[in-house]
């Protein structure tokens, strides 16, 4: 806790409830994916516990909180760069989805782009774009709606990468401009080529296969309930429903 309340808002006016406390059930309901009025007494009122997650959120505080955090990472030679995936059922291929519940597609349709929620084979989805270290730790993300490219969210991160020296990636990122982009930045790309390039990339072979530890990180952060399904409407919310996750698991 000591290492969060750097990042707390100033209180104006009559002090907060408790921060240890409320973050506790902040942290135990967006975990299990409960509904707010089922937090457990111990952590308080649930109308305050929501009130403060919807503020922060608002504000941005937890994507902040893990963005400070991460900076200490000090990865200074491997980071990777990858989507989401969820396995629907058996014997289908890896969906690159977080499922968005009903109660998160509501207002879909009026929301409207803004939502990041979007219509797939499998349904309503987000997708979660994610950069790690070496480690598999996140310290970078960004969400989509779940038909966006992946190249959208390779852009959108590009200028967020830190000072390495390779970057490891699926052929999902196999595009000469995003390639090109690596290099003018210093950066080796280690990205399989896809199937119907008509000139054959190389890659590092050995060192590819240490991507399945962004595998590893996705799995981690779909325990937590809130983060495999969105139940949260507002972008914001969910967004800083990841990122509370990674603290937790990662940085604390």
């Amino acid at each position: 806790m000591a290492r969060l309340k750097p990042y707390f808002p100033k209180s104006h006016g009559q002090p907060r409830v408790d921060d240890k406390r409320v973050l506790s059930g902040i942290i135990f309901i967006n975990r299990n994916g409960l509904r707010w009025r089922d937090a457990p007494e111990a952590y308080g009122p649930h109308k305050t516990l929501y009130s403060r997650w919807k503020r922060w959120s608002e504000k941005g505080i937890f994507a902040r909180m893990m963005a400070g955090l991460a900076a200490e990472h000090g990865e200074r030679k491997t980071v990777m760069i990858e989507v989401s995936r969820r396995t629907p059922c058996v014997r289908v291929s890896l969906r690159k989805y977080l499922k968005a519940h009903r109660t998160a597609t509501g207002m879909a349709q009026k929301g409207g782009p803004g939502r990041l929620i979007g219509g797939t084979k499998g349904g309503m989805n987000t997708k979660l774009h994610a950069i790690c270290d070496s480690q598999g730790r996140a310290i970078d993300l960004f969400v989509t709606a779940g038909q966006v490219s992946d190249y959208i969210g390779a852009r959108a991160l590009l200028s967020r990468l830190p000072n390495v020296t390779w970057l490891l990636g699926d052929r999902g990122y196999d595009a000469d401009w995003f390639r090109e982009a690596l290099q003018d930045k210093g950066i080796r790309a280690c990205i399989a080529g896809r199937k119907q390039r008509k000139t054959p990339v190389k890659d590092d072979k050995r060192r590819y296969k240490r991507r399945n530890r962004t595998e590893i990180m996705f799995g981690r952060l779909n325990d937590w309930r809130r983060v495999a399904t969105r139940y949260d409407r507002c972008p914001k919310a969910f967004l800083s429903a990841i990122a509370l996750a990674a603290i937790v698991i990662y940085w604390l």
